[in-house]
């Protein structure tokens, strides 16, 4: 059975704004006349999952709406949590079986993902998390310190079982 947040992530850019509530509104800040003119700031809301992300950099709507669609992908991987499943982590393992991607590789986030649901299933812990996966907490550790947004993610995972945050 896959798992919604990998269905979710794998629809097309059509198929995903299908699914979301589509706001364009006129961001404030440095750019131009040109930005206070046009609604070229992006709110996607997810019907389903209810996650919202935005995008307002440029002053193009449709990078916006692109820049907001990548944000959307990767916020189901780091912020919905599900039963841990390994079958992400084959891809990102090394003949040691060692953890190791970059952020750029698609392979990643949904390992992050993995490795999030392991670290909700120990209750925030690293130690637990990491013999769950089969590797070393400093693997665990290294492996999310990654990417910001992992290492922020997992800090969430942590705080809501009142866990201090990872160094």
């Amino acid at each position: 059975m896959t798992s919604p947040r990998a269905v979710w992530a794998g629809l097309s850019d059509a198929q995903l704004l299908a699914q979301c509530e589509v706001d364009t509104y006129r961001a404030s800040g440095p750019g131009g006349q040109k930005r206070n003119k046009t609604s070229s700031a992006v709110r996607l809301r997810h019907g389903p999952s209810g996650l919202l992300v935005i995008a307002e950099e440029s002053r193009s709507q449709h990078e916006n709406k692109a820049r907001a669609l990548r944000r959307l992908r990767r916020a189901f991987w780091l912020q919905i949590r599900e039963p841990y499943d390994d079958s992400a982590l084959s891809p990102v393992r090394d003949e040691s079986l060692r953890l190791v991607a970059s952020p750029r590789s698609t392979d990643y986030w949904p390992a992050v993902a993995a490795l999030l649901d392991a670290l909700d299933a120990a209750a925030g812990g690293v130690r637990d998390a990491a013999t769950v996966v089969g590797v070393t907490t400093a693997n665990l550790i290294h492996f999310l310190q990654s990417d910001d947004r992992a290492w922020q993610a997992a800090g969430a995972v942590r705080a809501r079982y009142g866990r201090t945050p990872l160094r």
